[in-house]
C-alpha cells in the first residue's frame, strides 16, 4: 500500500506523517549534519520529509527509517563535492607542526589527534563504501538498514564496510580511533 497524502486527505494519514516527522527528524537531521554541517542539515533535512511526503511511503519496499536514510543519503550526494571539500580540509588543519616536545605529545593523547587522518582517510575512499561507513557509523543504522537505505544488498553493505574498514585502518597506521590507547 502506497501512502502518499495530501492536504485533502483525511486527518489520520496525514497524523501518521506526522508520527514519521516526529519520530524519525533528529536522527535524520544529525545524521545529515554530521555528514555535511548543521547548516546544510537543516535545510537538507526539510527536504528529505518533503521528498518522502510528496513521493509517498510504499511499505513493501521495507521500513520507514531505511527509506528515509536513503532519501538522505541521495540528497548528500548531491552536495557531496562540498562534503568532499569538508573532509580535506578537516584533514589540513589537523596537519599543524608542533612547537615543542610537549605540545607534540599532548597533541598525540587529545581525543582529536585521528581527526583530521581520519577525515583525509574517509575523502579517499569512494562515493559508495563512504556512504556505507557513514551510515552505520553516524546514522547507526544496522546492515540491513543500510542495505535498505541504499537499495543494495546486504552482502554488498558487508563488503563495501569491510573493504573501508582495511582502508581506513591503513590510512590511520592500523590504528583503531574507537579504542582507548591511553590506558
Amino acid at each position: 500500500m502506497a501512502l502518499s497524502p495530501d492536504l485533502t486527505d483525511p486527518p489520520d494519514l496525514r497524523a501518521g506523517w506526522e508520527d514519521i516527522f516526529r519520530t524519525h527528524f533528529a536522527g535524520i537531521h544529525r545524521y545529515i549534519a554530521r555528514r555535511l554541517s548543521g547548516d546544510v542539515a537543516d535545510d537538507l533535512a526539510a527536504e528529505v520529509f518533503l521528498a518522502a511526503y510528496r513521493g509517498g511511503y510504499d511499505a513493501s519496499r521495507g521500513g520507514v527509517r531505511p527509506w528515509l536514510y536513503g532519501i538522505a543519503t541521495n540528497l548528500i550526494a548531491r552536495h557531496h563535492r562540498a562534503e568532499l571539500r569538508k573532509w580535506k580540509a578537516l584533514s589540513r588543519t589537523a596537519e599543524r607542526p608542533e612547537h615543542s616536545h610537549e605540545e607534540a605529545t599532548l597533541a598525540r593523547v587529545a581525543a582529536g589527534e585521528l581527526t583530521g587522518r581520519l577525515a583525509g582517510a574517509l575523502a579517499g575512499l569512494n562515493r559508495r563504501d563512504r556512504d556505507v561507513v557513514l551510515l552505520s557509523a553516524l546514522g547507526g543504522l544496522s546492515h540491513a538498514e543500510v542495505a535498505g537505505a541504499l537499495n543494495i544488498p546486504a552482502g554488498t553493505v558487508a563488503s563495501r564496510l569491510n573493504r573501508a574498514r582495511r582502508q581506513l585502518r591503513k590510512a590511520l597506521g592500523d590504528v583503531n580511533p574507537l579504542e582507548d590507547n591511553h590506558g
